[in-house]
């Protein structure tokens, strides 16, 4: 811990200590030292300048000062002397000059309006507030008036207008009902900024209610409501049905014309708006038309400040908030719908108010010093700038021969006692004012100390602290440091005075203890202080707690041995897994141990102990492993768990020699894992005390070696213990050895001179370490000379790691060397490196620049070189700037944007590609170099031919039902020419199967097509392309949507074998060995002979999620899975990957020991790197978050050895979708309830054409052309009789699959039989095997059938022939299609 935290006082001394630096005092906020010094006025509160009350309360108006004497105060009204004392009513606040005025015994507030200024005046001067305008609040009533009904047509636009009251503030407008509903606002009726309500169209609707204006106003919280205007809607379509409201085409189901959008406001095509740098801009469009039009909003030539610009109003309204100089420029609104589009252009200037850009600040000075007031601000326009004093123009204040005005600014010199004022700034144009004070005074104080004396601070050992020495004083004092009251002034080498006083010491050593004087000095006298300063030995942890492996019921002591500080307090405490640790009955904590008794699995944990005082603290962490009880091992020695070994002991240094030492150390223990090595670290306490480097490295089979050491560095070494677990903790260091000095032998590298300015060259190295300094005050010699001239070589010795050059010429070549230096001597003549100074902006641009278009995205670009005294640095590249003018498309905005193309080098020619095609552009060229680049070259102009276009926007594949395809797409967004037309290609396709593909040309104005399906299962594929006359550009390509009730794809059957397919192509089983695995889902298209088997089956899972509504697909999860043999060395194989949608589990082998945790790290297809850390025997791990359709890489490794990793795994998410509709076609209990339907059915046209092709009669009605009447016993129970034949009789329409029914007058016959749209596969193949049993039964007639039968044979074949669609194979008959009965008598 540096020092401790110092008292207010000090950042406030710190302060003035930086102001100082500008000429200027600043006051200390010491409440004795403002007491004692004499102060001008200084106005610290005031009302605001336009300043509204409220009538019914008193008017307060505010004015607050300070100095010393206090200020007395006066006030002006409309720039007369106010008399307070005349008026009973008004009285001004004690010590203060706010003015309160009574309104308890009457009088009229109105009558006190006006503009007010407050004077605050003492002895020295005198500060005046700002010019308040004070307005009192006005609420006025609505005039009278009767509102006659509106009328409109339905259609029609309309503007009710609200025309308020002029209230102060102006007031808050909403619409209403009588009723006090609110008035339903949306795109199509919604209120302007001015607060009318505009409607784009009036709607039948509308009529249903009335439509108030209301107007609150702020001070008084009162509501004013205008009459209601009554709405009268005229219209051809009288009924106001509701369902019309969400209908798709709302306008023309009401017979209401469709018209191209106009603008309600503003009027006409174009105006203009000013707006207050600062304020908030809102630009409004409000358009009329049928349908309702959409509003956009763009800015010619840029785009809108997405940090600024919000969208109100149902986008009617842009707001751009806190408007600067850059949002000037042309707005343009579009309003569009499908009849047509217009704009409206705004042109907006931004003017300003008067704002700082330097403020006049209170000017304190000791006598004979010179200073500067300073008023600067600026505004469109340019304000003007006037100086007063004491309140009253300067050019009639008494002359000043010390003072001299020179603009915005005043300058003093040789200020004396009587310079001291109040000064006035007012700055003003046509938007506003600002007016500043700011006091001159004048003060001589001799040195004074604004700390305690005789401060106590302690620091810790190494550390590094700041001494502060806070004083005040005028003139300003100088400040000097001693150390025990005697020696030089301390600054230098380890001690570092800053400008404020403070002294820091960069690393506390024990000599460093004592007491350290701080003596200020001015003209007027001296003060001095004492700080005492105590150096505390670190607090250590020198026996750490080590990772522990614990069987469950054992007891556990983790060490924890501490070296602190005796005159400071130790507390220990200890955190389990970063959380305080609660000692509860099973645990002991003593001062260097905390015991567990009884271990248990809850205690599994990293363990943490704390040592800290009030200056610095320690902590160490050990990781406790608990064991579940197991079986006594057979082999008892491999039971044993491999660990780190422990820290090596008792380092001891012998052999001393000025470049040498020789260290040796007692081995830890190995736990049961040899040491392959040691690694010995060193740590110096001159420049990074605390840190510890690596040294060297040796063998595990030694435990002495000699070091070869560095001159002048006080070593400590320590050293670690590493095997093929882990590393041990550094063992304790070994005593200190200080090496002899000697001169440097190296200089610093990295050696660099680079300008950063244009006058400068800034010289910088890479400064030397510990080890290569060699001796103390380890320095640098700076040397640097003109290349050219070969002047003498100028030097300067440094401390730090950089130097600037300054007064140098633009770009000029310097020679540079940079030596080292210590007390002992200087290093070897060092290398001489070339730098330049600072680069200026080049001074000419290209010439001769020559186009020449390449194609309708590329141009080539010739131009001559500039030359290089020219450049004036080093020529980076020759820039091209270009933006796209117009296109030569009417009517097509385009973005004016400025680009670049850049051709480094010195070259001549170069290539601006990916421009856009039919366009009009424009360019200019400049030089670049490392400032920037230079002035422009002349502007070319050029015009890109025609290209092919972008692809269609917006392609749309709809399937309202199974006979037809619609398709709709927008024109592209880049036409890039004329558009001629558009190509549409499609294909049919049914899992493997592809059709041939059909090719179909559109106009350019055609944007719909629909399609006639030919086939109701197969899917389709659709690419769309746009065409101009260089040819089809970029093509889109949607499939048309699966049925609702296509199947999932068929998963393998549970009794298969998992098959493991490896990169190298074999197929073997799961316990098959390879490098790596990828899993891949293959989906089963079941064939006519089932008992084909594919040669390669992935093992999947099916899960069916009970949710309607969201269901995952493929609803599978995939098992990826790496097969590796086991490795002999530690190693991590055979990652398994369980991924679903979300998450995924992981599951790996190893064979680390028991304890060794383990990092999970995965990246995503966005290169989004994530690591889960593992702790020991916590498989399987789940990792969540996780993106549906995303690949991800993975590995698993350790986490004390990341070089240790499993092999890089590959595996994919499930993608989920969401299913919103529920078919009843595709519910079980119905497919079920058609299939029994269709079995029953099919039974008995079975049994009744047997019946028939053997001859048998059945009973039929004599008069078929009567209808069965209500006596009928069938009428009562509902039967059906089967005798009755069924017949689909083909109808001649536009749809391939379109039927008709025709029945018998039979009772069936009176009710009409829908099919349903899922049951009609299942319908054709009953009628197809109908058919084929009719056909079958008759082949298999007995020989010998009677001549009666062959009658019958032959009187079938008969009506067959008159009635071929009796048995031809039926479709379906769509629902909206009304049957064409055929009566067909009963046999």
């Amino acid at each position: 811990m540096a020092r401790q935290q110092p008292p207010p006082w000090v950042h406030t001394a710190f302060l003035f200590c930086l102001l100082s630096l500008s000429g200027a005092i600043e006051i200390p906020m010491d409440p004795s030292i403002q007491n004692e010094l004499s102060q001008p006025p200084t106005i610290t509160k005031q009302s605001v300048k336009e300043h509204i009350v409220d009538p019914r309360d008193n008017i307060l108006i505010e004015c607050e000062a300070k100095g010393n004497p206090a200020p007395s105060f006066h006030w002006t009204r409309n720039s007369r002397f106010f008399n307070i004392a005349k008026d009973p009513r008004v009285s001004m606040r004690r010590r203060s000059g706010t003015l309160v005025i009574d309104f308890r015994s009457g009088g009229r507030p109105e009558e006190y309006e006006g503009e007010y200024q407050c004077f605050a005046r003492n002895k020295f001067g005198t500060a005046l507030s700002n010019r308040i305008r004070l307005q009192v609040s006005k609420s006025p009533l609505w005039p009278k008036e009767n509102l006659d009904p509106v009328v409109v047509q339905e259609g029609a636009p309309l503007t009710l207008q609200c025309n308020p009251p002029p209230g102060l503030p102006s007031p808050v407008i909403f619409w209403m009902s009588s009723s006090m509903e609110p008035i339903t606002q949306d795109k199509r009726v919604s209120q302007g900024h001015n607060g009318d309500l505009y409607f784009s169209n009036v709607m039948l609707q509308d009529m249903q209610t009335d439509y108030s204006c209301n107007a609150r106003f702020h001070f008084t919280h009162t509501i004013q409501q205008k009459n209601p205007f009554n709405l009268k809607v005229l219209t051809n379509h009288p009924y106001n049905d509701s369902s019309l409201r969400n209908h798709p085409d709302m306008y023309s189901a009401r017979g209401v014309a469709e018209r191209t959008p106009s603008f309600m406001y503003p009027q006409g095509t174009a105006s203009s708006q000013m707006v207050l740098r600062g304020m908030d801009l809102l630009l409004e469009c409000i358009a009329s038309g049928v349908p309702t039009p959409d509003i956009a909003w763009y800015k010619k030539g840029g785009d809108l400040p997405s940090d600024k610009a919000k969208f109100e109003n149902f986008n009617k309204a842009l707001r751009i908030t806190n408007v600067s100089e850059e949002d000037s420029g042309e707005y343009f609104c579009l309003a569009s719908n499908k009849m047509g589009s217009i704009r409206h252009t705004i042109s907006v200037r931004v003017k300003a108010a008067p704002y700082w850009l330097d403020e006049p600040k209170n000017l304190i000075l000791a006598p004979g010093e010179d200073g500067r007031l300073v008023c600067r601000a600026n505004g469109n326009p340019k304000p003007t700038v006037q100086w007063m004093v004491n309140g009253e123009p300067l050019q009639s204040a008494p002359p000043n021969p010390n003072r001299e005005v020179a603009g915005d600014t005043i300058i003093f010199r040789d200020t004396q006692i009587s310079s001291r004022a109040v000064y006035q700034c007012n700055t003003s144009n046509e938007h506003g004012y600002l007016l500043a004070n700011a006091f001159v005074s004048v003060l001589d104080v001799p040195p004074r100390m604004l700390s305690p004396r005789n401060q106590l601070i302690r620091v810790i050992l190494y550390n590094r602290t700041r001494l502060d020495c806070p004083f005040f004083g005028s003139p300003i004092p100088t400040l000097r440091w001693f150390k025990n009251g005697q020696g030089s002034n301390l600054d230098g080498g380890n001690y570092h005075v800053y400008e404020n006083g403070s002294l820091e010491i960069k690393m506390i050593r024990k000599e460093d203890q004592g007491i350290y004087t701080c003596v200020a000095t001015n003209i007027l006298g001296k003060a001095e202080n004492q700080v005492r300063l105590e150096v505390k030995d670190p607090t250590r942890i020198y026996r750490m707690p080590e990772d522990q492996v614990a069987k469950r019921g054992t007891t556990v002591q983790l060490e924890c041995r501490v070296k602190h500080d005796p005159s400071l307090k130790l507390t220990v405490y200890w955190l389990k897994d970063d959380e305080p640790l609660y000692v509860g009955n099973r645990m002991k904590k003593e001062e260097d141990s905390l015991t567990i008794f009884g271990v248990a699995e809850r205690d599994q944990g990293s363990y943490t102990c704390v040592a800290s005082t009030e200056l610095d603290q320690d902590l160490a962490k050990a990781y406790l492993t608990v064991l579940a009880d197991q079986a006594t091992p057979t082999n008892r020695l491999a039971a044993l768990p491999k660990g780190r070994p422990d820290r090596p002991r008792d380092l001891e240094l012998t052999d001393l020699a000025e470049r040498s030492v020789r260290l040796t150390w007692i081995p830890g223990d190995d736990n049961n894992s040899p040491i392959t090595d040691y690694v010995v670290q060193f740590e110096e306490d001159q420049f990074q005390p605390g840190v510890w480097h690596d040294h060297s490295k040796f063998p595990g089979s030694v435990n002495s070696a000699i070091l070869q050491l560095s001159p002048y560095v006080n070593y400590q070494f320590r050293v670690i213990a590493i095997n093929e677990v882990g590393s041990s903790h550094p063992s304790l260091p070994s005593e200190r050895y200080r090496t002899s000095g000697a001169p440097p032998e190296s200089n610093p590298s990295d050696v660099k001179g680079e300008g950063t300015r244009k006058n400068n060259m800034e010289i910088t190295w890479t400064p030397m370490n510990a080890t290569s300094a060699f001796g103390p005050n380890l320095r640098y010699i700076v040397k640097w000379r003109r290349r050219e001239t070969r002047e003498t070589w100028n030097n300067v010795t440094v401390w730090g790691s950089r130097y600037v050059v300054g007064q140098t010429p633009v770009y000029v070549p310097y020679e540079i060397r940079v030596q080292a230096e210590n007390d002992f001597g200087k290093g070897p003549e060092p290398d001489t490196v070339i730098g330049y100074s600072g680069e200026d902006y080049p001074r000419a641009a290209p010439t001769d620049v020559k186009i020449r278009v390449l194609n309708s995205t590329a141009i080539s670009l010739q131009w001559n070189r500039v030359y290089s005294d020219t450049v004036q640095g080093q020529l980076r590249e020759y820039r091209a700037y270009y933006w796209r003018e117009s296109s030569l498309l009417k009517n097509l905005w385009v973005s004016q944007k400025r680009q670049q193309a850049g051709f480094p080098g010195d070259r001549l020619r170069g290539v601006v590609s990916r421009l856009f095609p039919y366009s009009n552009y424009k360019l200019e060229m400049a030089v670049v170099n490392g400032r920037g680049d230079g002035p422009r070259s002349e502007t070319k102009e050029f015009t890109t031919p025609e290209g092919v276009p972008s692809a269609p926007r917006r392609f749309r594949v709809r399937q309202p039902n199974l006979e037809t395809i619609n398709l709709e797409w927008d024109h592209p967004e880049h036409p890039n020419g004329i558009l001629t037309g558009y190509t549409l290609k499609y294909v049919a396709f049914n899992g493997t199967k592809v059709g041939k593909q059909i090719v179909e040309n559109f106009s350019p104005n055609q944007t719909k097509f629909t399609m006639q399906r030919a086939d109701p299962v197969s899917r389709y594929r659709f690419s769309l392309s746009a065409r101009t006359q260089v040819g089809s550009g970029e093509a889109v390509t949607e499939e048309s949507p699966a049925p609702p009730n296509e199947a999932a794809p068929t998963a393998a059957p549970p009794t298969s074998p998992p098959t493991t397919v490896g990169v190298t192509g074999t197929v073997g089983s799961t316990d098959a060995t390879a490098a790596t695995t990828e899993a891949t889902t293959v989906p089963t298209i079941p064939t006519v002979a089932p008992s084909t088997v594919a040669t390669t089956t992935v093992a999947t899972t099916t899960t069916t999620t009970a949710a309607a509504t969201t269901t995952e697909s493929p609803p599978t999860t995939t098992r990826t899975e790496i097969q590796e043999s086991a490795p002999d060395e530690q190693s991590i194989w055979n990652v398994t990957v369980l991924p679903n949608s979300k998450w995924a589990n992981i599951t790996w082998k190893h064979n680390f020991g028991p304890g060794t945790d383990f990092v999970v790290e995965y990246i995503d297809s966005n290169h989004t790197k994530k690591t889960v850390p593992v702790k020991a025997q916590a498989q399987p791990i789940q990792l969540t978050d996780l993106y549906p359709g995303m690949t991800y890489t993975l590995r698993v490794y350790s986490r004390d050895n990341e070089g240790i990793s499993s092999t890089v795994i590959t595996f994919m998410t499930s993608t989920a979708y969401t299913n919103n509709q529920a078919d009843i076609a595709t519910q079980g209990w119905f497919i079920g309830l058609m299939c029994a339907v269709a079995l029953l059915v099919l039974t008995l046209l079975i049994v009744c054409f047997i019946k028939r092709s053997r001859g048998g009669k059945y009973p039929v009605r004599e008069k078929k052309d009567v209808p069965l009447g209500p006596e009928d016993p069938k009428e009562e129970d509902g039967s059906f009789d089967y005798r009755c034949a069924i017949s689909l009789t083909p109808v001649h329409t536009e749809h391939p699959l379109s039927v008709t029914r025709t029945t018998s007058p039979c009772r069936a016959a009176r009710r009409p039989w829908m099919v349903p749209s899922s049951s009609r596969r299942v319908m054709t193949a009953w009628w197809t095997t109908a058919r084929a049993a009719r056909d079958s039964s008759m082949r298999t007639a007995p020989s010998s059938a009677s001549t009666q039968s062959k009658r019958t044979r032959k009187r079938q074949r008969a009506t067959k022939a008159q009635r071929p669609h009796l048995l031809s194979t039926p479709s379906i008959l769509w629902p909206n299609r009304a049957p064409q009965a055929q009566p067909l008598p009963c046999k």
